[in-house]
């Protein structure tokens, strides 16, 4: 046999080569993966126990909780409003009663409940003048709730009656053109190991309204008396988008701001700026002269917010304890008032009920744009400036003309309220307002059993004390009694006496003997019961003991508060006897017969 080539001979340090172990960081990564996805399948085989998530749900209760106070929404004519409440006042009208039809919006892009507003707005309006009482009845059974089936239900069975309004509004959100004009820009750059983008948009929504008021009695709208306005709401936004690799590793950045005006707002401005012109064009008043207001400029809460940020919190404080002191709701102190201090809490309680805001007694955005919105007026060149007051401290400063030297000196303005109060002025007087309600005006005698209806209005909020003197020399204390127990009242809120809108107004008041008659209230800061006479401290509605005349009602609060601690104010009329009704006619003799 031929001899065989000889194999290759095999290196004794050859091994066969075993796959290459993975890194240990990789292994560790694994074998956490397998203890994840164990964990997991042990997990699903049995269910969790609720109670070690304990801790964990009990802080559900709190997370729920807002975190922002609330406000109240005020819109750029809320001002307005007050302000056609009292001019409405000043013109003595009746009360009128007044209903709306629904608000539609046919575009269906703005889901708000347009009527509430309107009934808002109505409220608003009639604080102090009572103008305006609203109907409130629904027809559409698919809107009806508890009480209008129950009012329903009344009414079918001649258990309730309702009065008919003389007025009523009607209207619609007549348009809503999105996105009218878009402005957008886009731009980016790219390199090797970096991509960066910049973005920005911004576009305008114009939406309308149009509302009319109408004559109930004959369903026919009222010429001349209409109003169509728009509005205009926007949004914009800006990015940065950043990329860019770190070795085998990528990053990613993205940041972006954005704002969105919403719809709600600038339907509620729109409602508020029609129902003013409604109603002042139907009542015949200068309406226009509240729609001249500072307030209501558009960059007026935008303007206050900044000076709020330019000040520190113990500038802000100061402010509105010095605004404080001018309306009467703080007396004057030597030292600043820290946050916490019982009598600057209770003096921003009582102001931010009378001005209808949350009541919080504490010193936020809102209180401070409240406190010190009538000492802003507008500058020769048309903006916003303070009048008597800076930023940044509280010391009252001249009405000069600003420089560079004096920044914080007000500026000269063209436009202010004259009836407002000045920054750093004393307190003005409290004042009561008391006015004879019945429909004809200026009326100032009444027969025998004739009704009498009065309204009070305090200044600022007060303790309300009233009392009937009859021309028999009987005097009984009115306010408070069992049916409003309380004598606490609100500023610039007419209090009726008695209450004709109230279904247990407690009393009625009729013109009892021939002679005069008269009604005083009396207002303190403090509930004025223990300081008075003994006598003074009855029942309501009852014979006061010893007391004849109104002018002994004033020596009594005189001595118990002194001259400067009360306010006092009375109403007289005369009661004249009842007149006899006319004689019937003489019934007419039959004509002869012809024969």
């Amino acid at each position: 046999m031929p001899p065989t080539s000889p194999s290759p001979a095999m290196p004794a340090c050859y091994r066969p080569q075993r796959p290459r172990s993975p890194h240990p960081v990789m292994r560790a990564i694994h074998g956490a993966l397998w203890l994840v996805l164990g964990l997991g399948l042990a997990g699903c085989a049995t269910p969790r126990d609720p109670r070690k998530d304990q801790a964990f749900q009990s802080l559900a209760s709190i997370t729920d909780r807002p975190v922002v106070r609330p406000t109240r929404s005020i819109s750029s004519f809320s001002d307005s409003l007050m302000c056609m409440d009292h001019m409405l006042r000043d013109a003595q009208l009746p009360t009128t009663l007044i209903t709306s039809k629904q608000i539609p919006d046919y575009s269906t892009r703005v889901t708000v409940a347009t009527k509430d507003m309107v009934i808002t707005a109505l409220s608003q309006m009639s604080r102090l003048s009572n103008a305006f009482r609203f109907v409130d009845y629904e027809v559409d059974i698919a809107r009806q709730d508890t009480v209008q089936n129950l009012t329903t239900i009344l009414l079918n069975n001649n258990q309730m009656q309702l009065q008919r309004p003389a007025l009523y509004l009607s209207g619609a959100i007549s348009f809503v053109d999105q996105n009218v004009i878009n402005n957008r820009f886009d731009t980016g750059l790219s390199g090797p190991r970096i991509d960066m983008g910049y973005s920005q948009s911004r576009n305008a929504t114009i939406i309308g309204l149009e509302m009319h008021l109408g004559d109930f009695r004959t369903r026919t709208l009222i010429p001349g008396l209409d109003s169509a306005n728009e509005v205009i709401i926007g949004n914009g936004g800006q990015g940065v988008d950043l990329a860019g690799r770190i070795g085998t590793y990528g990053v990613q950045f993205n940041v972006g701001r954005d704002y969105t005006q919403g719809s709600g707002s600038a339907v509620r401005t729109l409602v508020d700026l029609a129902t003013i012109e409604l109603i002042g064009k139907w009542a015949r008043v200068p309406y226009w002269q509240c729609l001249t207001l500072e307030q209501n400029h558009p960059d007026f809460q935008r303007q206050l917010r900044d000076w709020f940020d330019e000040g520190s919190p113990a500038v802000r404080t100061q402010l509105i304890a010095r605004s404080l002191v001018s309306r009467g709701y703080l007396a004057p102190v030597a030292q600043p008032l820290p946050d916490n201090d019982p009598a600057l809490r209770k003096a921003l309680a009582r102001f931010q009920a009378d001005n209808g805001m949350v009541v919080t007694g504490v010193v936020d955005f809102a209180t401070y744009e409240r406190a010190l919105r009538h000492f802003v007026g507008l500058s020769a060149d048309g903006t916003l400036a303070r009048i008597g007051w800076a930023s940044t401290h509280a010391e009252p400063v001249p009405q000069i003309a600003a420089s560079p030297a004096t920044p914080d000196a007000a500026v000269q303005m063209v436009s202010t309220n004259p009836g407002a109060a000045k920054y750093g002025d004393p307190p003005p007087a409290r004042s009561i307002d008391l006015q004879i309600e019945n429909v004809l005006l200026e009326r100032s005698a009444f027969e025998v059993g004739e009704q009498v209806f009065l309204s009070a209005t305090v200044s600022r909020a007060s303790y309300l004390q009233c009392f009937l003197a009859d021309a028999t020399g009987t005097v009984i204390r009115l306010l408070p009694n069992q049916a409003n127990t309380t004598g606490w009242v609100s500023a610039n809120q007419a209090i009726r006496i008695p209450d004709w809108m109230s279904p247990n107004p407690g009393f009625i008041m009729d013109a009892a003997s021939p002679g005069t008659e008269g009604v005083a209230c009396f207002a303190t800061d403090e509930d004025s019961t223990p300081r008075l006479p003994e006598a003074l401290r009855g029942p309501p509605l009852k014979p006061i003991p010893n007391y004849r005349a109104l002018e002994r009602l004033n020596e009594a609060f005189a001595t118990a508060w002194g001259t400067d601690g009360y306010t006092g104010n009375a109403v007289y009329w005369q009661v004249i006897p009842r007149r006899a009704l006319p004689a019937a006619a003489a019934a007419p003799t039959q004509p002869a017969q012809r024969k």
